[in-house]
């Protein structure tokens, strides 16, 4: 309301002062420029108080005009001759209140455009204020791939300054080597508006480099593609570091089947000497009790004593390559996986060892086992060897205390433990618990070979687990075993 009180107003003192003028100058007789100084007032309402002043004006310039100015003066009475004149007179003026209020509306849009492209302006600069703060490599070219825009993490990453980047083509500037064909990936950049990928560039100085780059596409109002806006990655150390990898995993992969190789040769030498040993052994023993049993009374105490010391000896070779031969024939022997009980199997180790804890006071604590997957005779032979060690290692104690049971259970594993209250170990040589013929024991305190937590650990490996050992000197041990359910038995 305000603005049109201010325009009415305009037209009201504008058409007044060219009024009032012409009467002056028509008193100082300088007639004939009434015309001109109410055209002036229209187009001055006009100009700055649009349309409704520019009507106004309009309307009060022909009134004044006919009242002051037309004869007969000081009425509004038009004569036919002077008509045409009054009309010539009226169309000017709304001509030029056309022409005014019209250049004042493009003025006014021109003057909003520039205020807009401003305001775009300032935020454009500032926005590439932000982008150049960032050190990851930012740049803008045009569909024709000439570069518009370089920030600070580009020279950082590729040792041009913006100066020297800017106009010119990206891919021969960085000398950019794509991973497929350029017109695949246009094709993928405007189908999608986006595009991602590795590759190859050079910097400043010639050397190289592998960046992850990520491609935008931008539009214009039209729906057009007007330029591409490129982000850039430095994963050259990544790069060369999964190459170093790659390789050692193919030199890791020889050499465990070099190993393989060679594991399977010793077990196959192994065999080999060990069932060829088994005639010459047999031969030994056998004559040493023919001499025992013939000559045996004709020798004097020293020599019968030699002579039980050989078939001691050959007792204990012939049990050390039965063991032997048992160790190997793991390493050969095919595994049949299966469903297996592990309580029954604990149930079965039991009925095997309990001859041996005869006259003696033994206590079995025996937890609730899952049913399994792997080879049942394999298995039982771990749980036998466990038991057995037990019952050894408690042979001291007025009272034995063994437990089997399952420590923890999960979807993919199964960990099973069998603790006993014997004799223990340093938990300094638990290293060697688990090596051919390694003992912790003296011979003559307690009976065996040092192949049977060997042998338990082939077993446990072959079904994808571990077995480690806790104890403490005089306080007894536990053993554990873990089995794998998420792969297939291993050679």
């Amino acid at each position: 309301m305000s603005g049109a009180i201010r325009a009415c107003s305009l037209a009201v003192c504008s058409i007044s002062l060219a009024v009032g003028l012409a009467l002056v100058l028509d008193r100082y007789s300088a007639r004939g420029l009434e015309g001109l100084l109410l055209l002036f007032a229209v187009a001055l309402s006009a100009w700055y108080g649009g349309i409704t002043g520019a009507i106004l004006a309009l309307v009060l310039s022909c009134i004044g005009f006919d009242y002051f100015f037309v004869p007969p003066l000081h009425t509004l009475y038009i004569s036919v001759a002077d008509l045409p004149y009054f009309v010539t007179f009226a169309a000017f003026a709304s001509l030029i209140t056309w022409f005014s209020a019209i250049r004042r509306k493009v003025e006014q849009e021109l003057r909003r455009a520039l205020d807009s492209l401003e305001v775009e302006v300032a935020e454009r600069t500032q926005q590439a204020s932000l982008l150049n703060l960032t050190h990851d490599t930012i740049f803008v070219r045009d569909m024709n791939g000439v570069i518009s825009y370089w920030n600070r993490g580009a020279q950082e990453l590729y040792g041009w300054t913006a100066e020297q980047a800017l106009g010119r083509r990206s891919h021969e500037l960085l000398k950019t080597v794509y991973p497929s064909s350029l017109g695949e990936i246009r094709a993928e950049l405007l189908a999608t508006g986006r595009w991602e990928g590795e590759l190859e560039k050079s910097r400043a100085d010639g050397s190289g480099i592998t960046v992850a780059s990520r491609w935008s596409l931008r539009r214009d109002d039209h729906g057009q593609p007007a330029a591409i806006l490129e982000t850039n990655n430095d994963i050259t150390e990544h790069k060369r570091r999964e190459q170093e990898i790659r390789t050692l995993n193919q030199e890791l992969r020889k050499r465990t089947a070099e190993l393989e190789a060679i594991n399977k040769e010793l077990e196959a030498f192994a065999y080999s000497i060990s069932h060829d040993l088994r005639a010459p052994l047999r031969h030994m023993s056998g004559f040493a009790e023919l001499l025992q049993k013939s000559a045996g009374s004709s020798l004097n105490e020293k020599s019968r004593r030699y002579l039980t010391i050989i078939l001691d000896s050959a007792k204990r070779m012939g049990n050390l390559i039965d063991d032997l031969l048992a160790f190997s024939r793991i390493g050969r022997a095919e595994a049949r996986k299966g469903l297996v009980s592990l309580d029954q199997l604990v149930e079965e180790a039991l009925g095997e060892v309990r001859p041996e804890t005869e006259g003696r006071e033994v206590v079995w604590k025996v937890g609730a086992l899952p049913v399994w997957h792997g080879d049942r005779s394999m298995l039982r032979m771990v749980l036998v060897n466990l038991i057995a060690n037990a019952v050894k290692f408690t042979r001291t104690r007025p009272r034995a205390e063994i437990e089997i049971g399952c420590q923890e259970q999960r979807k993919d594993q199964v960990v099973v433990f069998v603790r006993d209250n014997g004799v223990g170990f340093d938990m300094k040589y638990v290293n060697k618990l688990f090596g051919v013929f390694q003992r912790l024991h003296p011979t003559d305190a307690f009976e065996g070979m040092g192949i049977g937590l060997a042998t338990v650990q082939r077993i446990v490996h072959r079904h994808g687990g571990q077995v480690w050992a806790e104890g403490q000197v005089d306080r007894g041990a536990t053993f554990y075993f873990s089995l794998s359910k998420s792969q297939e038995l291993k050679s």
